[in-house]
């Protein structure tokens, strides 16, 4: 059976990275992006002019219309998913808890928790036995920062990597008898684009001192732990928690 892989928030960063590497171990692969289409495009192209499988799909995993619409276009171009990376995720201008008001909150809920929910709820009515599937397995992307909290900068986003280290345990347990896995994937400080949009883009370098490995992380080094949880090398773990964190 064709092995396929979503990977939503696949245009860049650690997204892209894993999107990258699944490709060329044999997935046919569909990014999700939000808005960089050309990102997406040139990723996608990038792959298919090696001879590889993928495509892009243009999805806000915080709707679960787009969500729906996804998992139904790979369905139709790509076939049933026999794997999900729930990487999409945002995060807001560093700020005290006190300074945040709901709708920043919602926001951050919206895409990191809610949209993990939808995306792992398609994948598994189409990966379980029970539905009629042929098993499959999901990772999710945490964050260190749901065991450091993020004081002072991202709390809230601390706080919504906690829910998804709840979701990972609990929906592990629940679909262990229906052939799928589900695990998850904490980095910690990595070279992404995603530290410009909390308004410091050089945040690695100015906190890898703090790091035992004293460096900040690659997506690829990201991306490969991954790829292991995926893999059939990783076929009795479930529930598990991969930290990719320098030590920290």
């Amino acid at each position: 059976m064709q092995k396929v892989m979503i990977v939503t928030g696949g245009s860049r960063g650690i997204g892209a990275a894993v999107a990258r590497l699944a490709a060329a171990s044999g997935y046919a692969v569909c990014i999700s992006y939000l808005n960089n289409r050309a990102a997406a495009g040139e990723l996608v192209e990038s792959i298919t002019g090696k001879g590889l499988t993928a495509m892009a799909v243009q999805a806000d995993v915080a709707s679960e219309p787009d969500v729906m619409r996804l998992f139904k276009q790979v369905d139709a171009t790509l076939g049933p998913v026999t794997a999900l990376v729930n990487n999409a995720g945002i995060l807001q201008k560093q700020a005290r808890v006190e300074d945040m008001d709901a709708a920043r909150i919602s926001r951050i809920f919206a895409t990191n928790v809610i949209g993990s929910f939808i995306c792992a709820r398609e994948a598994v009515r189409r990966m379980s036995t029970r539905h009629g599937g042929s098993g499959g397995a999901i990772v999710n992307l945490s964050s260190r920062a749901s065991r450091l909290g993020s004081p002072g900068e991202y709390v809230d986003y601390a706080a919504s990597k906690a829910a998804i280290d709840t979701l990972t345990i609990g929906l592990a347990k629940e679909v262990a008898d229906e052939g799928i896995r589900v695990n998850a994937v904490s980095p910690g400080v990595i070279y992404t684009d995603i530290h410009a949009s909390g308004g410091e883009p050089g945040r690695v370098d100015r906190v890898k001192d703090a790091i035992p490995i004293k460096r900040g992380g690659t997506p690829e080094e990201v991306a490969r732990a991954v790829l292991w949880l995926l893999s059939d090398d990783a076929s009795y773990t479930t529930g598990a928690t991969i930290d990719v964190s320098g030590g920290r």
